[in-house]
């Protein structure tokens, strides 16, 4: 996508079927093609009468968010974090079968939780706690230490000096119409479904030297 206005839903990286039977192609198709388009165009449309602000980047809109004028600085703030965590999060996501964890993931996961099984418990409590609408991340800190946190609504990690690994986006849409109101069952199989490859580049590109 443009990283800067005006900005545009990049195609998903796999078919819309890409991820059956964990996460069912009406959900794909509507989460893509409606919720994150909604959020690109409202975004677009407020900046359309700001030009001095279209050169800004996606992330610096979100993190320097109270620059902005304050008729416009929670729209813009809403719909670029809409944005930012879509894209995100279906960046990370690809059917996988039986695949075995990077071992740069893997030796983080393990130093923070102390195995991959406590960081699926941990993670997955996380997200079931949401209240409403939000995300649960995987997140490193300034420490090159991973943790989990929750955000309301379109909030970012981002403002708060952490780095995304990995998100879950627990709004009723993500999941409603394969799992309706059952998250647990959703999120197991969210699990199914996380492509590690991806998020051990984000974690090599969160811990400042190139992938390989």
């Amino acid at each position: 996508m443009n990283n800067h206005y005006k900005f545009q839903n990049p195609p998903l990286p796999y078919a819309f079927d890409a991820l059956e039977p964990y996460i069912d192609a009406k959900t794909m198709e509507l989460h893509h093609n409606r919720h994150l388009q909604t959020y690109i165009d409202n975004l677009n449309n407020i900046l359309k009468d700001y030009p001095e602000f279209q050169n800004s980047s996606l992330e610096e809109l979100i993190m320097y968010s109270d620059g902005l004028p304050m008729s416009v600085r929670i729209p813009v703030k809403n719909n670029a974090g809409g944005v930012y965590n879509h894209i995100f999060y279906f960046s990370n996501l690809k059917k996988t079968e039986n695949e075995v964890l990077p071992a740069t993931t893997k030796a983080y996961l393990d130093f923070s939780f102390e195995s991959f099984e406590n960081f699926t418990k941990e993670f997955t409590q996380a997200a079931l706690s949401v209240f409403g609408s939000g995300y649960a991340w995987l997140v490193l800190d300034s420490t090159e230490t991973l943790k989990i946190i929750t955000t309301a609504n379109q909030d970012t990690p981002l403002p708060l000096g952490l780095c995304p690994i990995l998100n879950i986006d627990v709004w009723e849409h993500a999941y409603y119409l394969k799992h309706y109101n059952l998250r647990a069952d959703y999120i197991k199989d969210w699990f199914r479904v996380i492509n590690w490859d991806q998020v051990n580049k984000n974690l090599v590109s969160c811990l400042g030297y190139p992938y390989s």
